[in-house]
Formats: structure tokens, C-alpha cells, sequence
């Protein structure tokens, strides 16, 4: 077993957790419902004997699911990956789960040591879509310009100020970031639209999600978005769409954390295609005519 001591604490745990965001009132522990924070805290805290504080990739909004969100957490008592696996995942209520259990050094931060991160947002374009799925998809009942959509979403890809895609109740102190890929594509019977960047500011894959819709329905023409983000206003963009369709799909790390490789499959599709990696990240920042990240 790999054990790291630091400052008196017996070891930092990375953990991979997922969790359906029904149910929540976000990620963040908060006065106003059951969060995927407080539950996780409980569950930690009952297995290493002691309050637990968890810090997180990063928040997500009520109702938004994730598949690779990674947390870490010091502890002082000293248990197996497996235990710690076992015990967490008993506490737990059946919409969250812990993937994998990791002993990290002191160095490593779950928010700032994270290089990229990735969201997919799953849209059903069918007039009849499952019922089964209706909580984890977008339901759009008109036809979509998947080539439209293709075309006004490179105009976002790179390093911008992503003011017209913010919420007002952000509290970034900059609202420039850098968006490494941005792909719309069916996967199955669905259409993904798949974003990765160093960091997102709040509502900003919604708000951007709900932009390429219009854009989509033939609403907006290809070259729409572009004048979006040149605006830098709020009141240019589209409304923002429904969480529910919304997922943290993976988080990339520096390799020396040497963490566990997500799962990257969900309902049987698989996302590996664009799966994040340091090679890609390496790539996206040498052509980026912005500079580095």
C-alpha cells in the first residue's frame, strides 16, 4: 500500500466519484437540500472516524450528473484503497458512488492541480424519445444542423473572454479561459456536444449549449456565435438550457498523481474518441494562437 505522511496528517486520498444530479442541490455543501459534498463528507468521515472537509475538481450546478468528477480529502487513520472503497460506498445514497480510492502526495489539489476539464451534453432530437432516459438528455423536438452547429462552434475553440456566456453570479475574477476542444456529434441515437478547457465559468457550457441550439433550429446563422463572443454581453447569448442533460465526463491531471483512468462509457456509449490526454493538451496549447494555458 502506498502511504504518504505529511504535516502530521497520515495521508491525502484522491477519489473518483460519480453521481445523477436529481436529487441535489448542486455539488457544494449548502443550507438549502442534500448536496453530492455533504454526502460525501458524511461517508469519509464515518470511515476514517473523524470530520472530513472535501475539495472538489470543481462545483457543479443542481441537477448536473458527472462520471469523472475527483475529489481529495485528508484523513488520519489509515485503511487500504479497498477499505476506503468498501466502507465510503456504504454510506452512500444510491444516486452517488466512489469509482476509485487514491493515496496522493501532498502536492496534489483536486481544483488547482487539474490541467483540463470536460462536460458532454446529451440532446435527443426524436419526436419519441425513451422515457427511461428522460431525466439524463435534453428532449428537442424539431430537427437539428448538426453541420451548423459544427461550424459556428469553432469560433469558441481557443483561448477568449467567455464574458457572454457567463452567469451573473459568477465570481471568476476573469472570465478568460481556454477551450481546448468543442465537438458536436450523434452518438447513437443522440447528438453530444462535447467541450473540454482549462476551466469553465459558471453556466457557461449551458449558456453555450442553449447558443449552438438556436444555431441548430436555424434560428441563428453559423456566424451568430462569433458575434456573441466578440460582444462579451450576457444579453446577446441564449438563455441557458436544463441541467439535467449536462455531464462532468473527466478531468485531467499532471501524470506524476499516476490517478486511475476514468470510465468513459455511459448508458453503453463510449466517449474515449475524444478523450483528454496530455498529448492532446499539449497539441491544443502549441496551435492555439493565443498562447499557452
Amino acid at each position: 500500500m502506498k502511504v504518504i505522511e505529511f504535516y502530521g496528517v497520515v495521508m491525502r486520498l484522491a477519489l473518483g466519484v460519480d453521481y445523477l444530479g436529481k436529487g441535489f442541490q448542486g455539488w457544494q455543501t449548502q443550507t438549502t437540500g442534500p448536496s453530492g459534498q455533504q454526502y460525501l463528507e458524511e461517508a469519509v468521515g464515518f470511515v476514517a472516524n473523524h470530520p472530513i472537509k472535501i475539495i472538489a475538481s470543481g462545483r457543479t450546478d443542481s441537477g448536473v450528473h458527472a462520471l469523472g468528477q475527483v475529489v481529495h480529502a485528508d484523513v488520519l487513520v489509515e485503511r487500504t484503497p479497498y477499505q476506503w472503497l468498501m466502507g465510503i460506498n456504504t454510506q452512500l445514497p444510491d444516486n452517488i458512488a466512489v469509482r476509485w480510492v487514491s493515496p496522493v502526495s501532498a502536492s496534489f489539489h483536486a481544483r488547482f492541480s487539474a490541467l483540463q476539464r470536460r462536460y458532454v451534453y446529451l440532446i435527443s432530437p426524436q419526436s419519441a424519445p425513451s422515457a427511461v432516459r428522460h431525466e439524463h438528455v435534453l428532449r428537442v423536438h424539431q430537427p437539428l444542423s448538426i453541420k451548423d452547429m459544427q461550424q459556428a462552434a469553432k469560433s469558441l475553440v481557443g483561448e477568449h473572454d467567455f464574458s457572454a456566456f457567463r452567469s451573473s453570479q459568477c465570481q471568476a475574477k476573469t472570465a478568460t479561459r481556454t477551450v481546448t476542444h468543442l465537438a458536436v456529434y450523434t452518438l447513437g441515437e443522440n447528438i453530444v456536444i462535447d467541450i473540454a478547457a482549462n476551466a469553465f465559468l459558471h453556466h457557461m457550457v449551458r449558456n453555450i449549449v442553449g447558443s449552438l441550439l438556436m444555431v441548430g433550429k436555424g434560428e441563428r446563422s453559423r456566424t451568430w456565435l462569433a458575434q456573441v463572443l466578440r460582444s462579451q454581453d450576457r444579453r446577446q447569448a441564449a438563455e441557458k438550457v436544463e441541467a439535467k442533460g449536462l455531464y462532468l465526463l473527466e478531468v485531467l491531471y499532471p501524470k506524476h498523481h499516476d490517478l486511475p483512468s476514468p470510465d468513459l462509457s455511459l448508458f453503453g456509449w463510449d466517449f474515449r474518441h475524444f478523450a483528454l490526454s496530455h498529448d492532446r493538451l499539449a497539441a491544443s496549447v502549441l496551435t492555439s494562437p493565443h498562447g499557452q494555458i
